[in-house]
């Protein structure tokens, strides 16, 4: 895709830990101690009981080089298949997360058929279970043959984002897993059905849940065989997007989007697309209707950052 597609993070992250564990939670990591043994839960009941200093944020590389050995990361994937706890399902999958950040470990976890595991837990009733698997294989996801055995679950992926809460952590956790598994053309067709989804998140989302979904629209935009299944799609609001005063890290994945899709418009023949798109399609708003949208485009020919300028000349040169 080169530089018009997006990924949900160019290095390995370390998922923030869990809150500081009352009597109930230590109890159920204690439980999973005696199911694997001390040393097997080590990590698992340190990230528990907060035991470790200046936690990394969510975009930050891991702060130590430590990894979960093979024969731990087994015994982990072992207890998700034992337990139905929902709290020792919860640490067991941070621990995962954080150790799935090391590209060693995505592999031995893959080879101990660990992505079935976990993600047969993005059917788990419980919200927090979902949103640590999906985190687990957001990192799990960086390795191209993870992605291999993780793209049959993008369907769930897509029906876990559409029925969570909007704006929620769980609705995030699965725009980042999609945003990886966009990055490459492969999988696109798997997220077709969820187009007029992401489109309602970008129009009633907040601004974070709003620069994820044009993460992964960015990437899908960037697929001349997804053009026809952008252009039909509904967004009344778009043209919002392009605005002076919007927040410049959506409005230069907005305008990124319009330019993949303004680039891929002409066919094989060079001539443009003309199926029949309705009326507040993106095809309309772009194409048939496209004084408003060209307006816009002036404006923002003024605008401050270069970058924003250099899109919009991009989209006017197309």
């Amino acid at each position: 895709m080169g530089a018009a597609a997006a990924s949900a993070g160019g290095r390995a992250r370390a998922l923030p830990p869990p809150e500081e564990m009352g009597e109930p939670r230590g109890a159920a990591v204690r439980a999973a101690a005696v199911l694997l043994g001390a040393g097997a839960c080590y990590c698992l009941w340190r990230l528990a009981a907060g035991g470790r200093r200046g936690q990394p944020s969510d975009n930050s590389p891991p702060a130590s080089t430590h990894t979960v050995d093979e024969d731990a990361l087994q015994k982990l994937i072992h207890l998700l298949q034992a337990t139905d706890d929902p709290l020792i399902q919860e640490q067991a999958l941070i621990t995962l997360s954080n150790s799935a950040a090391f590209s060693v470990n995505q592999d031995i976890i893959r080879n101990l058929g660990g992505l079935s595991v976990i993600g047969g837990m993005l059917s788990d009733c419980v919200p927090k279970v979902k949103e640590k698997a999906l985190n687990v294989l957001n990192n799990l996801s960086m390795n191209i043959k993870n992605q291999e055995e993780i793209q049959v679950y993008i369907v769930q992926v897509c029906r876990n984002i559409e029925s969570a809460p909007l704006n929620s952590d769980l609705q995030l956790a699965g725009l980042r897993l999609l945003t990886n598994m966009s990055v490459t053309s492969d999988y696109h067709h798997k997220m077709i059905n969820s187009i007029p989804c992401l489109l309602h998140l970008l129009s009633e989302g907040t601004e974070r849940t709003q620069i994820q979904v044009l993460k992964v629209l960015v990437n899908l935009s960037a697929n001349p065989a997804m053009t026809r299944h952008l252009l039909g799609a509904k967004v009344p609001s778009l043209l919002l997007f392009f605005d002076n005063c919007m927040n410049r890290d959506i409005l230069l994945r907005a305008l990124a989007f319009a330019a993949n899709l303004k680039k891929n418009m002409n066919n094989e023949d060079g001539t443009m697309i003309q199926d029949q798109y309705s009326e507040h399609s993106i095809f309309s708003t772009l194409c048939r209707d496209s004084t408003p949208f060209a307006q816009r485009l002036a404006s923002l020919l003024h605008h401050p950052d270069t970058e924003v300028k250099e899109q919009v000349v991009r989209i006017l040169t197309q």
